[in-house]
């Protein structure tokens, strides 16, 4: 074989397309909607990074329980080079399920040096930001997981006026709820007692339609891949804001 032997050469290296900071998201398997909304608020010279934990088409409290033994090994495929400045669970659900301090534990066994962070953790950071003690939330779930986040927001400090879900099982249908449906369904849980109104849920396509939302209902509305973007962005040090997505990534 021959011998091939490069030059010396004096290297000149930048920052990267991302020196304002790197982020880094796991999704559950099943997910469709969150990589693009992430995209939608993501500001000149951000990395945002994607794994994915395994799960079946089935959103149920035991599926995504066992979500817990595989966020570690997820996180640890995003820039395993120790670069990652935020690393978030990115599943409202899952987080609530499996609980925010597991789940920031398996986030940092596999990414050490980021600062990790989950969905409910976000979405409960926008409601105070905002201002919000009384909600009424919106849900694509079955109504056993209703429960559970009834009882996991009222644990935070929140009164939950109405709880409303779908009861669809499969992330595969929650993903095809059309925006305009989830703009009147969540007008439908509006109460003159609420400060804000919650969606929750990742797969919802619900960003698309917030500004709206708040518009006719004269009030905050937080949605949990809006919230989530919110956080990641902060907690990485990043203030940009943005119009046309509700206030609270306008004013806050």
């Amino acid at each position: 074989m021959e011998t091939v032997s490069s030059t010396p050469r004096a290297i000149r290296f930048d920052a990267g397309r991302h020196p304002r900071a790197k982020i880094g998201y796991v999704l559950l398997a099943t997910e469709q909607t969150i990589q693009d909304d992430v995209f939608a608020l993501r500001p000149d010279g951000v990395g945002v990074h994607f794994a994915r934990a395994a799960i079946p088409d089935s959103i149920t409290r035991e599926t995504l329980a066992r979500q817990a033994g595989l966020l570690a090994d997820s996180a640890a495929t995003l820039l395993p080079d120790g670069s990652l400045d935020v690393v978030c669970y990115a599943c409202t659900s899952g987080s609530l399920v499996i609980g925010e301090e597991r789940v920031i534990a398996e986030l940092n066994r596999g990414a050490p040096k980021a600062h990790a962070t989950t969905l409910i953790t976000g979405v409960i950071r926008g409601l105070r930001a905002v201002g919000a003690t009384r909600i009424a939330v919106a849900t694509p779930y079955l109504d056993e997981v209703n429960a559970l986040e009834k009882t996991y927001l009222e644990r935070a400090g929140f009164e939950v006026l109405d709880i409303q879900g779908l009861n669809l099982e499969k992330d595969s249908d929650m993903v095809r709820v059309a925006p305009d449906f989830i703009e009147d369904f969540a007008l439908s849980l509006e109460h003159a007692r609420a400060d804000a109104i919650f969606i929750s849920c990742g797969a919802l396509r619900a960003l698309d339609v917030v500004a709206r939302i708040e518009a006719k209902a004269g009030k905050p509305v937080i949605t949990s891949n809006q919230a989530m973007i919110w956080d990641t962005l902060r907690l990485a040090g990043i203030e940009d804001r943005f119009e046309g997505h509700g206030r609270l990534v306008a004013e806050h």
